[in-house]
């Protein structure tokens, strides 16, 4: 079906019909080549790349005879389940749905996989395959106990009479201490593949996660952290002080019993296979995991061997313990334009750098480029052309970062904010925890020529300002302000500098339409962001969002009829620690104006947002 959906879109563009519209966005991680799929020998000798073109690869799983690995790609579109030779060879495609497919683990005999997918609603929760016929079925569903709850990392039982996950069902988005991103309580469930018989295991209120059973069925293996824990143990190095627990846990008793297995953020545990009698192995089998944290990470035993080093993230074992498949993060060039896969026929997306604005004609735009290296400052403002990786740096200050560009409506200047916004740039290592937090020392609005000329800061105080957005008459923009002299969304008048308060609470990312006749913005409502509307005078405040979860990084169609934003409503689809994604936020969706008319366009684990809308080129720039 998808195959020939696209072959009819194309053959309506060839014949002239307008074509699909462009949007670029944000994604934290990963690019194709950022990670990849390797086999090695336990202790890490003969380690190979599983394919030899860099793709999106990972989540990896042995088949029981170990004649297979399942695994998941992003290689050709959505998120789908993958089977292949140990070797590399003979890959085919097990899942072809426009949803998000992930997390495989087989059955004992083999014949069935149990999986996670988006394709009952959009929220992550477990399924079963039947390898022969390729039949899927639901096995947990979306209840109004559920919520916005995802259900990941499914494990069969030996006998295969159980199906042991980890959930984070029932729970809200909380955001965590002094930040916007929102903390992963997860407990571990068991439920047998027809659905029934659910049952929570570990006690609520923190996080268990990727459970795996024991050989004679009784215990539960998984590794386990405060709550508070769960925001920090997503980033790529996790700071000292965070560590997790491995565990096992009698499903008889519930009883829970510690794994000595040193400090550090440890992920992915697996009982070992051994060649032992079953009788023995149960009792003195090697437990296999990854730490994330350490400068010497890798894969890791409780009998102190080691396995394949660097950034690992998910580990499995052959059957006979003496190979691991895994998949670890890898150095591949940035890029400014990569298309990407979209859900709706008519939205083309493109993977860019950070917070992207197009110009007027929709032949340029302008991006932030990360710091370099370890470094928390000196991010950059570059210009570039959609379909290609060519960028230009205008505008550079190593002692601090910019933040938030936008074209101005007559494409002659960039207004962006230049300050050290250390929330966005240094981690979480910054947290508001009280109100004067967000200053930060304070940050201006700026504004440049696209060759980099002109440069002038036209703002000044003591607040911190951001995020502006001009007016299509070209002589006002609206941003955001916080700090001693007040905070909320304001208007400047560029010429005479006159300044005009919109709003007074703590409002964010101010985008004009370009009919001129309303301003968007994020504004903290019952828990979370939601996006908001009115006016330029301030009248008409409209919630437009009410779901739960962030609602943000909102920007309009180049008619103003439509909204693109970015939004965490559809929860957690896998254990943050294996994403490195900061937070759940990065599901696309579009709107009307008027907040009707949701329609989703990403569907995947990774962080997506910052989303920008290209206006349609020149009719001649087209037929290039």
């Amino acid at each position: 079906m998808r195959i020939i959906a696209a072959a009819t879109l194309l053959g309506l563009i060839t014949a002239g019909a307008a074509p699909p519209h462009q949007i670029a966005l944000t994604r934290v991680f990963p690019n194709a080549g950022q990670i990849g799929l390797f086999v090695a020998a336990a202790d890490g000798s003969g380690e190979r790349p599983m394919f030899a073109t860099p793709g999106i690869d990972y989540d990896a799983t042995w088949s029981p005879d170990g004649a297979a690995i399942v695994f998941t790609s992003d290689r050709d579109g959505s998120p789908d389940l993958f089977r292949v030779k140990p070797d590399g060879t003979g890959r085919e495609r097990l899942t072809d749905d426009p949803a998000y497919d992930d997390q495989a683990a087989f059955s004992a005999d083999g014949t069935q996989l149990a999986f996670v997918s988006t394709r009952n609603g959009g929220y992550a929760r477990i399924w079963t395959m039947d390898l022969r016929s390729r039949r899927a079925k639901a096995v947990t569903t979306t209840t109004t106990a559920t919520g916005m709850g995802g259900d990941f990392r499914p494990s069969w039982s030996p006998d295969e009479t159980w199906i042991a996950f980890s959930s984070d069902r029932g729970t809200t988005m909380k955001m965590a201490r002094g930040r916007w991103e929102a903390l992963q309580p997860a407990d571990i469930y068991i439920v047998r593949p027809d659905g029934t018989g659910l049952k929570r295991i570990t006690e609520p209120g923190n996080f268990c996660g990727s459970p795996k059973f024991s050989l004679d069925n009784t215990r539960l293996l998984a590794y386990c952290m405060p709550i508070e824990h769960t925001l920090e143990t997503r980033r790529l190095s996790p700071l000292p002080g965070n560590d997790t627990q491995l565990v096992t846990i009698d499903l008889a008793t519930g009883t829970v019993t510690d794994i000595p297995a040193g400090p550090g953020v440890k992920i992915s545990p697996a009982f070992v296979p051994s060649n032992l009698p079953t009788e023995v192995a149960t009792k003195v089998g090697d437990i296999g995991y990854v730490r994330k944290d350490s400068g010497d990470a890798g894969i890791y035993y409780t009998s102190g061997k080691r396995g394949p080093r660097g950034n690992v993230r998910v580990a499995a074992w052959s059957p006979d313990g003496s190979r691991v498949v895994f998949h670890r993060r890898q150095t591949a060039p940035p890029t400014s334009w990569l298309k990407t896969f979209s859900r709706h026929p008519d939205y083309e997306l493109a993977l860019s750098s950070v917070l992207p604005s197009f110009s007027p004609s929709g032949e340029q735009f302008v991006m932030v480029g990360r710091p370099e290296g370890t470094n928390i400052l000196g991010s950059s403002l570059a210009v570039g052309a959609p379909g290609t990786d060519a960028a230009k740096v205008i505008y550079q200050d190593n002692a601090r970062n910019v933040l938030g560009p936008q074209w101005s409506p007559a494409g002659d200047t960039i207004l962006f904010g230049v300050g050290t916004y250390q929330t966005f740039f240094n981690g979480f290592a910054n947290r508001i925890m009280r109100h004067e937090d967000r200053v930060e020392g304070g940050a201006q609005i700026a504004i440049i020529k696209p060759d980099g000329s002109g440069f002038r800061e036209i703002t000044s105080g003591v607040n911190n300002n951001g995020f502006p957005s001009m007016a299509p008459d070209g002589k006002r923009f609206v941003y955001r302000t916080f700090g001693p002299d007040g905070e909320g969304l304001r208007i400047m008048n560029i010429e005479t500098r006159a300044i005009t308060t919109l709003t007074t609470g703590y409002d964010n990312f101010p985008i004009w339409s370009p009919r001129g006749d309303r301003i968007v913005f994020s504004r903290v409502a019952d828990g979370d962001y939601e996006i908001y509307a009115m006016a330029p005078d301030g009248t008409g405040v409209k919630r437009l969002t009410a779901a739960k979860g962030n609602d943000a990084h909102q920007g309009w169609s180049p008619d103003g009829g439509h909204i693109v934003f970015a939004s965490s409503r559809m929860g957690f689809k896998d254990e943050g620690a294996y994403t490195d994604a900061p937070q759940p936020y990065g599901e696309l969706f579009v709107m009307r104006a008027d907040g009707s008319g949701v329609e989703q366009l990403t569907d995947n684990q990774w962080e997506e947002g910052t989303p920008a809308w290209r206006p349609a080129p020149p009719a001649a720039s087209r037929r290039r």
